[in-house]
């Protein structure tokens, strides 16, 4: 009987953290620079040199891919033969874990998991908890499965219930365009097929973690139905011309994992469950002898890309007015240097609640002709002088944009995805703009930032508002001051390029 101590798996769940934070799988890189050499659309091919260049540059300073460090989630397959050492239950082994990871002094990861999620949504300060799911199987060892799930990626999963002779295809086909590009493509899409409701969405989630080899599918060609259904997808998923970032362009997922589950006559479960271009996993498995051992992969591993400034406007936004800002071009590259502030979610809604009721925003929080970047950045470690700080998504603040650009005079906003029509109508009658950073980024936007300091609501963390003042922040021009934005232009020009859809997509 194998008998697994306390502290070796507590210790195996926090080192897997830690690892998975500052390493993508050598198969998502491979996969990742084989469409980066083939991308056709140049706004695409640059977020994807952004993705690399930052992956290298977390491989080699040990700090996170993305400023959300995500959800855990930890699959446990626990053999019937096994005994432990340990005074805590094994959920109780896997927060601690956790806990250890996320507080690591080393590489401090981000807080983000927020406890009475209906009320009060208050951090937990640790990321504790985790989602776990265990199974007892034969065998005398423990297998686990760690995943950080970002939050972007998440918020896109997707499920229904359909009719025994729908087609998965034409489901998915239809979905994926409302999806958007808030979870960072181009990544992979997990799909669990059949079980219930909850398995099939189990089903999807374990699928995203699994190894990327659609090219070897291609190669040898599918041996059954779910290889077959992988393939289809595969290739009209990427006909959609989506691309990187929502931007445009050849690629928009690197593969489609699919797994599935016998179910009832009268339903067909499909879930659909995206990973994004920061994809977070490993696999270890405890035999009694000893913490797991996760082998660094070698930076050879890594292609070296060097970004270049090109055509890429140098702007100083510290003394722009909506004259300056109305000839920018969807598509078009910045590099911002000046000073701006940040804001999410909840300093949003401070701030809208503020300004509703007649009151002033507090002190050094002036938005008059500023940007403000949608951002909750990591703590800085050693000499840093912020954490990784890569875009949030920004559909998030549409509902509060309208009063924002009203009553403020802000000019300019900063995330990354596409905005919706009530965000894009009130840019467009502010002649703001709105920019997008590259999402799966952050170490390297993070090195733009000179000086950062924290102005208002402190006691939201990661969330508070902070004046950034960069130098060269490399940005997009998504929505121009006349209300283009490329998220809606830019796919369905490459989707026409692309001519490969054979099915209706509206």
């Amino acid at each position: 009987m194998t008998c697994i101590r306390q502290d070796d798996f507590i210790q195996s769940i926090a080192d897997a953290l830690q690892y998975i934070s500052y390493y993508h799988p050598k198969d998502f890189i491979a996969a990742l620079y084989s469409a980066y050499q083939k991308e056709e659309s140049p706004a695409a091919k640059d977020a994807m040199a952004q993705i690399l260049i930052n992956s290298r540059m977390c491989a080699e300073g040990r700090r996170p891919i993305c400023q959300d460090t995500g959800i855990v989630t930890v699959f446990l397959k626990i053999g019937m033969q096994v005994s432990w050492d340990a005074t805590l239950s094994v959920s109780e082994m896997v927060n601690e874990g956790v806990r250890q990871a996320y507080l690591h002094p080393d590489n401090v990861l981000r807080a983000s998991i927020l406890a009475d999620p209906a009320g009060k949504r208050t951090n937990t300060k640790d990321n504790t908890p985790a989602v776990i799911h265990m199974e007892v199987v034969a065998g005398d060892k423990v297998e686990v499965e760690v995943a950080a799930k970002g939050g972007g990626s998440e918020a896109k999963s997707k499920f229904v219930m359909l009719n025994p002779s729908d087609s998965i295809v034409e489901w998915v086909m239809k979905t994926v365009p409302t999806m958007g590009a808030g979870w960072c493509p181009p990544g992979i899409l997990g799909i669990g097929i059949g079980g219930t409701a909850e398995k099939a969405m189990l089903l999807a989630k374990q699928a995203c973690m699994e190894s990327i080899d659609i090219q070897d599918l291609i190669t040898s060609g599918p041996t059954n139905a779910l290889e077959e259904l992988r393939l289809e997808l595969y290739e009209k998923v990427n006909a959609l011309g989506i691309g990187a970032q929502g931007l445009g362009g050849l690629t928009t997922v690197l593969d489609v994992k699919v797994l599935d589950y016998p179910t009832h006559a009268a339903n067909k479960p499909v879930a659909m469950i995206p990973n994004c271009a920061a994809t977070r996993h490993a696999h270890f498995v405890l035999d009694g002898s000893g913490p797991a051992l996760l082998t660094p992969p070698k930076l050879a591993d890594w292609p070296v890309i060097t970004q270049t400034a090109g055509n890429a406007r140098r702007v100083n936004i510290d003394n722009l007015t909506k004259q300056d800002v109305a000839d920018w071009k969807p598509g078009e590259t910045l590099l911002l240097s000046g000073t701006l502030l940040t804001g999410r979610d909840a300093a949003h809604k401070r701030m809208v609640d503020l300004l509703n009721q007649g009151e002033s925003l507090p002190k050094g929080v002036d938005l008059q002709n500023k940007f403000i970047y949608y951002v909750g950045p990591v703590d800085a470690v050693r000499d840093e002088v912020v954490g990784p700080a890569g875009p949030t998504t920004a559909t998030r603040m549409d509902s509060f944009t309208e009063t924002v650009l009203e009553k403020t005079g802000l000019l300019g906003m900063i995330g990354k995805s596409e905005r919706g029509p009530q965000a894009i109508e009130a840019i467009k009658k502010h002649q703001a703009v709105y920019l997008i950073a590259v999402g799966g980024a952050a170490y390297l936007v993070s090195k733009a930032i000179r000086q950062a300091r924290v102005v208002a609501f402190p006691e939201l963390g990661m969330e508070a508002i902070h004046e950034f003042v960069v130098e060269d922040m490399p940005v997009t021009v998504a929505v121009d001051s006349h209300g283009e934005s490329i998220h809606q232009t830019a796919p369905k020009y490459w989707q026409s390029k692309i001519g490969k859809i054979p099915v209706h997509t509206e």
